[in-house]
């Protein structure tokens, strides 16, 4: 197995291994059958734990956690919706690899996903040798998670044609997936102990597709917001950017009055007004907190590539505007009016904010 620091992104269950490890040993907590920890450690692990030197991995509504886990112990599956970057996807990771031990039984949903990629398919050199036999056989990861007792995400969900989603609901239902092309025993797999699925959907994204009434049955849905708290969103992107910058082996100074100031600006233009009570128009890109962290990131590389090695206000602004820009260019005056009307108005009272204001020019271009 590569080291962790030999890959762009390792999985949740060999990042946090040390946390699982100690969680793992002190966990005396009932745990359900086929999960590796109890639901108590499930929630630790998500949530943070001072007194186990756990930290938090998800900065939101704590209760959520407690919901999603009580569903992922039921018969139902888990479908978690809200708008694109909101940590949806992180949530699911974070939950299959404290739940299952590893988070890479995973689907990713596409307009052309099938469902020999959801179930099975076959190794057809092998098939036309012998025939359709288990050897034959290429599990699909619903078909790895039913024989394992693991939880299987499936990662935008709603990307799927709803006719080929439809073939979750009998797995769901009966906890059972038959191989037509074979024959008894080898032809059925039973689900074992502890499969579910965990699927993740977004409610703003174009090519999307409705489920259907039976499939939405098979579903407990959780709604993940955006954070509201702005100390909480705050500590969010510090953490997070400084993680990627040490992964990368960056060295910025990336203070507090700029991660306040690209904090700030996404409240802003999500929110539509701003704590001066100025309102103003909402940009149709998203504004999350995971697009907080990308504009942070690539500010602090702009910054030790390209200047000094001191993150400001520029550098920001920016990868801002692209960041705006690349769903519809019409809000380019959506941001020309909040650099004209916020940052200027901010400019003349904050060195940072000055800078903001210089890059305004690159709007015009």
């Amino acid at each position: 197995m590569q080291a962790t620091n030999q890959v762009l992104r390792a999985p949740v269950e060999q990042v946090y291994a040390d946390e699982l490890r100690r969680l793992a040993e002190k966990d005396e907590g009932p745990r359900p059958p086929g999960w590796r920890l109890s639901p108590r450690a499930v929630r630790r692990f998500v949530i943070g734990d001072d007194k186990l030197g756990i930290r938090r991995k998800y900065f939101g509504d704590d209760a959520l956690i407690d919901r999603c886990i009580v569903t992922l112990m039921s018969f139902r599956g888990l479908l978690l919706v809200g708008e694109p970057g909101t940590a949806k996807s992180m949530l699911s990771e974070l939950l299959t690899a404290a739940i299952s031990g590893h988070s890479s039984c995973t689907i990713q949903g596409t307009a052309g996903t099938t469902e020999d990629q959801i179930k099975y398919s076959w190794n057809y050199a092998m098939l036309l040798a012998e025939g359709p036999t288990p050897r034959a056989l290429v599990p699909g990861p619903i078909f790895e998670a039913m024989r394992g007792g693991w939880l299987c995400r499936f990662e935008e969900i709603t990307r799927v044609q709803p006719e080929i989603q439809d073939c979750l609901i009998s797995l769901l239902s009966d906890k059972v997936l038959h191989v037509a092309e074979l024959d008894g025993e080898e032809g059925t797999v039973f689900a074992a102990q502890g499969f579910n699925v965990l699927a993740t959907a977004n409610i703003r994204d174009r090519g999307v597709h409705e489920m259907s009434s039976a499939l939405k049955r098979r579903f407990n849905f959780e709604t993940v917001r955006p954070i509201g708290d702005r100390k909480l969103e705050t500590q969010l992107v510090r953490e997070q950017t400084e993680a990627l910058l040490r992964h990368s082996q960056v060295d910025v100074e990336f203070g507090p009055d700029v991660v306040d100031l690209l904090v700030t600006t996404f409240h802003d233009l999500r929110d539509g007004t701003t704590s001066e009570g100025v309102v103003v128009e909402k940009p149709t890109a998203v504004m999350s907190s995971a697009e907080a962290v990308a504009v942070g990131y690539a500010a602090c590389l702009d910054a030790h590539y390209f200047g000094d090695g001191e993150v400001g206000g520029e550098h920001i602004a920016r990868q801002l505007i692209g960041t705006v820009l690349k769903d519809n260019p019409d809000d380019g005056k959506k941001l020309r009016h909040y650099f004209d009307v916020v940052v200027k108005q901010r400019a003349q009272r904050d060195a940072q904010w000055r800078r903001v204001l210089e890059a305004r020019r690159e709007l015009d271009r």
